[in-house]
Protein backbone atom coordinates (compact mmCIF):
# COMPACT_ATOMS: atom_id res chain seq x y z
CA UNK A 1 0.00 0.00 0.00
CA UNK A 2 1.72 3.56 -1.19
CA UNK A 3 0.60 6.74 0.84
CA UNK A 4 1.28 10.25 -0.38
CA UNK A 5 3.13 12.78 1.97
CA UNK A 6 4.34 16.49 1.49
CA UNK A 7 7.25 17.12 3.49
CA UNK A 8 8.70 20.67 3.98
CA UNK A 9 12.21 21.01 5.02
CA UNK A 10 14.21 24.02 5.52
CA UNK A 11 11.63 25.74 3.65
CA UNK A 12 11.51 23.39 0.45
CA UNK A 13 8.27 20.94 -0.14
CA UNK A 14 8.44 17.57 -1.16
CA UNK A 15 6.44 15.14 -2.26
CA UNK A 16 7.26 11.53 -0.80
CA UNK A 17 5.53 8.53 -1.57
CA UNK A 18 6.21 5.68 0.74
CA UNK A 19 5.18 1.86 0.83
CA UNK A 20 4.03 -0.14 3.95
CA UNK A 21 5.53 -3.63 3.99
CA UNK A 22 4.83 -4.44 7.78
CA UNK A 23 5.77 -3.61 10.90
CA UNK A 24 9.31 -5.19 11.16
CA UNK A 25 10.37 -4.65 7.86
CA UNK A 26 12.77 -2.38 6.51
CA UNK A 27 12.38 1.15 5.95
CA UNK A 28 10.23 1.92 2.59
CA UNK A 29 11.17 3.61 0.18
CA UNK A 30 10.87 7.24 -0.97
CA UNK A 31 10.46 9.09 -4.13
CA UNK A 32 11.88 12.40 -4.22
CA UNK A 33 10.11 14.90 -7.09
CA UNK A 34 12.34 17.25 -9.07
CA UNK A 35 14.21 19.76 -6.62
CA UNK A 36 15.81 16.56 -5.21
CA UNK A 37 19.35 18.10 -5.63
CA UNK A 38 18.83 20.62 -2.45
CA UNK A 39 17.59 17.97 -0.37
CA UNK A 40 20.02 15.30 -1.46
CA UNK A 41 22.63 17.95 -0.40
CA UNK A 42 20.64 18.35 3.03
CA UNK A 43 20.21 14.53 3.16
CA UNK A 44 23.44 14.00 4.83
CA UNK A 45 23.04 16.35 7.57
CA UNK A 46 21.42 13.74 10.01
CA UNK A 47 24.79 11.79 9.40
CA UNK A 48 26.42 14.37 11.03
CA UNK A 49 24.26 14.07 13.84
CA UNK A 50 24.77 11.08 15.62
CA UNK A 51 28.81 12.36 16.01
CA UNK A 52 27.57 15.16 17.68
CA UNK A 53 25.42 13.14 19.66
CA UNK A 54 28.14 10.52 20.43
CA UNK A 55 30.55 13.15 21.61
CA UNK A 56 27.05 14.43 23.76
CA UNK A 57 26.84 11.51 25.73
CA UNK A 58 31.19 11.67 26.28
CA UNK A 59 30.56 15.06 27.27
CA UNK A 60 27.72 14.42 29.90
CA UNK A 61 30.34 11.37 31.41
CA UNK A 62 32.33 13.72 33.02
CA UNK A 63 29.14 16.09 34.53
CA UNK A 64 28.15 13.61 36.69
CA UNK A 65 31.17 12.16 37.67
CA UNK A 66 32.51 15.38 39.71
CA UNK A 67 28.84 15.57 40.74
CA UNK A 68 29.14 12.72 43.29
CA UNK A 69 32.74 14.16 44.76
CA UNK A 70 31.47 17.36 46.61
CA UNK A 71 28.41 15.28 47.43
CA UNK A 72 31.00 12.69 49.02
CA UNK A 73 33.15 15.93 50.63
CA UNK A 74 29.79 17.72 51.92
CA UNK A 75 28.67 14.01 53.75
CA UNK A 76 31.44 13.82 56.63
CA UNK A 77 31.44 17.30 57.56
CA UNK A 78 28.08 16.80 59.04
CA UNK A 79 27.61 13.08 59.79
CA UNK A 80 30.03 10.02 60.10
CA UNK A 81 31.05 6.96 58.63
CA UNK A 82 28.13 4.26 58.86
CA UNK A 83 25.00 6.82 57.91
CA UNK A 84 22.41 5.95 55.80
CA UNK A 85 22.79 8.72 53.06
CA UNK A 86 19.85 9.67 51.42
CA UNK A 87 20.49 11.17 47.73
CA UNK A 88 18.67 13.13 45.28
CA UNK A 89 17.10 10.26 42.97
CA UNK A 90 17.59 13.27 40.13
CA UNK A 91 17.99 16.79 39.46
CA UNK A 92 16.06 19.49 40.99
CA UNK A 93 16.01 22.19 43.34
CA UNK A 94 15.14 22.09 47.40
CA UNK A 95 12.07 23.29 48.08
CA UNK A 96 11.82 22.15 51.78
CA UNK A 97 13.57 20.19 54.37
CA UNK A 98 10.84 18.82 57.02
CA UNK A 99 13.53 17.92 59.39
CA UNK A 100 16.54 19.14 61.80
CA UNK A 101 19.47 17.80 62.97
CA UNK A 102 19.17 15.67 65.65
CA UNK A 103 15.47 14.87 64.81
CA UNK A 104 14.13 10.86 65.03
CA UNK A 105 12.55 9.60 61.87
CA UNK A 106 10.99 6.56 61.08
CA UNK A 107 11.76 4.60 57.96
CA UNK A 108 9.63 6.03 55.19
CA UNK A 109 9.27 9.58 56.84
CA UNK A 110 9.39 12.67 54.51
CA UNK A 111 12.43 14.65 55.12
CA UNK A 112 12.67 16.80 52.46
CA UNK A 113 10.77 18.31 49.24
CA UNK A 114 12.55 18.36 45.85
CA UNK A 115 11.04 19.64 43.07
CA UNK A 116 12.01 18.44 39.47
CA UNK A 117 10.24 19.25 36.46
CA UNK A 118 7.95 21.51 37.36
CA UNK A 119 7.04 18.62 39.92
CA UNK A 120 7.15 18.34 44.15
CA UNK A 121 8.91 15.20 44.79
CA UNK A 122 9.15 14.17 48.67
CA UNK A 123 12.50 12.03 49.45
CA UNK A 124 11.91 9.68 52.33
CA UNK A 125 13.81 7.88 54.61
CA UNK A 126 15.44 4.09 54.06
CA UNK A 127 15.47 3.73 57.67
CA UNK A 128 14.72 5.03 60.92
CA UNK A 129 17.21 6.18 62.77
CA UNK A 130 18.19 10.00 63.89
CA UNK A 131 19.06 12.98 61.45
CA UNK A 132 23.10 13.26 61.53
CA UNK A 133 23.44 15.89 59.04
CA UNK A 134 21.61 18.07 56.49
CA UNK A 135 23.91 18.62 53.81
CA UNK A 136 21.68 21.00 51.16
CA UNK A 137 19.49 24.17 52.15
CA UNK A 138 16.27 25.83 50.64
CA UNK A 139 16.71 26.56 47.18
CA UNK A 140 19.28 24.75 46.83
CA UNK A 141 20.16 23.08 43.21
CA UNK A 142 20.89 19.14 43.13
CA UNK A 143 22.20 16.50 40.79
CA UNK A 144 21.54 13.10 40.97
CA UNK A 145 23.01 11.09 43.57
CA UNK A 146 23.85 14.23 45.76
CA UNK A 147 23.75 13.44 49.30
CA UNK A 148 21.23 15.54 51.03
CA UNK A 149 20.86 14.24 54.39
CA UNK A 150 22.32 11.38 56.14
CA UNK A 151 20.51 9.05 58.97
CA UNK A 152 22.21 7.47 61.98
CA UNK A 153 20.74 3.88 62.23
Amino acid sequence: MMKNFRVTVNGYSYDVQVEEVGAFATPARAAVPAPAPAPVAAAPVPAPAPVSAASAPAAAAPVPAPAPAPAASSAPVGGTEGNIKVSAPMPGTVLDIKVNIGDSVSENQVVLILEAMKMENEIVTPAAGKISSINVSKGDAVNSGDVMITVQG
